[in-house]
């Protein structure tokens, strides 16, 4: 896809320029949050109840280490999904959907850069994808 890039001409390659920098630059904001986010579940980790609190003060603190754990957990996630995208802008692929082949609404990209598929092969995606509850969720990714 690479001589896509090239038959595109020079706007195409200032789009992946710019596409690239704003990559980066999420990127380095999710790498902070990510780091954030490592921060408080270490500090409440050494919080660890010693065993004289209430059940409903036990349950919070659990809930607050999941809660942060699934953040954690899409965050990383999320920061898999920019490497892939800034990888296709060195590829010349960025903008072009995985799936069909197609141009990626700029829109989309704009909203969310990190994107690999148009909105068409991503709704059949999650079609084809049961729903999961948080509970199932946390326990598969265990």
């Amino acid at each position: 896809m690479a001589h896509q890039a090239k038959r595109l001409g020079k706007d195409r390659e200032g789009t992946l320029a710019d596409q690239a920098k704003k990559l980066r630059e999420e990127r380095e904001r999710t790498e902070a949050e990510l780091s954030r986010q490592r921060g408080y579940l270490a500090t409440e980790l050494g919080h660890v109840s010693d065993g004289s609190a209430d059940s409903v003060d036990t349950a919070a603190e659990i809930y607050e280490r999941e809660k942060t754990l699934a953040i954690i957990r899409t965050l990383q996630k999320k920061l898999a999904s920019i490497e892939h995208a800034l990888r296709a802008t060195e590829k010349g692929s960025y903008g072009i959907c995985e799936i069909c082949g197609e141009a990626i609404d700029p829109g989309r990209l704009e909203v969310m850069p990190h994107t690999m598929t148009c909105i068409k092969c991503q709704a059949r995606l999650e079609r084809l994808q049961p729903p999961r509850s948080l509970t199932n969720v946390t326990r598969e990714e265990e």
